[in-house]
């Protein structure tokens, strides 16, 4: 990592995750394999800070569930973002990786490694929300295409549209994702 960690990746220790690092490497990861319209691709920290602005307005929040909702993607800093199609094709081995990376992330920034039911719920269907949006507006789905796959259009207000969803430079994107890291996270 730049900061100088090394990241088992079969171990990983939460004593080398550094928020720099994570939101450095969201920052150059492209959604969608970079299949977007825009100047910039749309990273995946863009993506994390869109899904947890759909999810405080589906819901009041705590800081603790913000933090959650921040590092959901988190261990993409590492292994990078796939498909789901493709994810399905490598199996559990991808899924474990992916767990043990999230598990240390999460206790590295005092989440449970597990979060609650009800937590994982409203993460998965704010992150759904935010790929049909991604899907029609950038990633050139038909409305309809994108049902089928992500579900009903989330209602969402023009402004939250207009701020998230014309992708930013990397710089920008990291610089966005740590002062809300910072806002969530506190002193």
């Amino acid at each position: 990592m730049l900061s100088g960690r090394r990241l088992d990746l079969l171990d990983p220790s939460p004593l080398d995750v550094e928020i720099a690092d994570i939101a450095h490497g969201l920052a150059r990861v492209a959604r969608w394999n970079g299949q977007t319209s825009g100047a910039h691709i749309f990273s995946v920290a863009q993506h994390t800070l869109l899904v947890e602005a759909i999810a405080r307005r589906r819901t009041n929040l705590d800081a603790r569930a913000r933090l959650a909702i921040l590092l959901h993607d988190a261990p993409e800093y590492v292994i990078g973002d796939m498909i789901t199609p493709f994810k399905s094709v490598i199996g559990e081995s991808y899924k474990a990786v992916e767990q043990r990376l999230l598990g240390a992330i999460h206790l590295r920034f005092g989440l449970p490694p597990a979060l609650p039911a009800e937590l994982t719920r409203l993460i998965k269907s704010s992150d759904r929300a935010a790929a049909y949006l991604e899907a029609t507006r950038l990633a050139g789905f038909a409305a309809s295409e994108a049902k089928r796959f992500f579900g009903t259009p989330p209602e969402v207000p023009a402004t939250l549209e207009r701020d998230y969803l014309t992708p930013w430079a990397a710089k920008d994107a990291e610089a966005r994702y740590l002062k809300r890291f910072d806002a969530v996270k506190g002193p």
